[in-house]
């Protein structure tokens, strides 16, 4: 094995370890946040461990925002196995997300009948990135599927210890089988 190659290995051997003991001998997920809701209260995201958990970045005012349909319809087939989704405004593209948190939440209940819980408008990208997106889209904390959010309407299926195992772009619509298959799978897993 070269040296680089075995330097390379060596460095994430201690980037794991230094994430363990900061978080208890446990990798990083999605449950180490906090986060605002749609109300103004504090949820932490550690609320959802034992859950499948579906994150969507999205907007009101966007060729896309046609999906909150899909993803209520998602959220009711399948909560009661336990599956939630978690709705993150954002107005990070072309201003399509420009409400106050009143006016997203009376939105997304007068025009969707969306259930699912919304949180208060956050930014999922550039330099005021929330916490929480800059771990999701980081490829050193998500290794497998980071990158930057090209999009409303980005998806990141979590599984039930706040990892993410699966990521769908704008275009992936809720009810479509990749993500109805994807979150079949996740719900059988222990």
């Amino acid at each position: 094995m070269s040296r680089i190659i075995k330097a390379g290995v060596v460095f994430v051997l201690m980037a794991a370890g230094v994430a363990l003991a900061v978080n208890g001998g446990k990798m990083p997920g999605i449950h180490d946040f906090s986060m605002t809701d749609i109300d103004g209260r504090e949820v932490a995201l550690a609320d959802f461990k034992g859950k499948i958990v579906l994150m969507v970045n999205v907007a009101s005012k966007c060729g896309f925002t046609p999906q909150y349909a899909g993803l209520e319809e998602l959220y009711t087939t399948y909560r009661d196995r336990g599956f939630v989704i978690l709705g993150f405004p954002a107005n990070n593209f072309m201003g399509q997300e420009p409400g106050t948190n009143a006016e997203i939440k009376n939105f997304c209940t007068l025009n969707y009948g969306v259930s699912f819980p919304l949180f208060a408008k956050i930014s999922v990208k550039g330099k005021d990135i929330h916490p929480l997106y800059r771990f999701l889209t980081d490829k050193e904390t998500n290794p497998q599927f980071g990158g930057k959010i090209t999009w409303n309407f980005n998806k990141f299926l979590v599984d039930r210890e706040g990892r993410v195992i699966n990521r769908f772009g704008s275009r992936a619509k809720p009810l479509s089988p990749a993500i109805t298959n994807a979150i079949e799978a996740a719900l059988k897993s222990p």
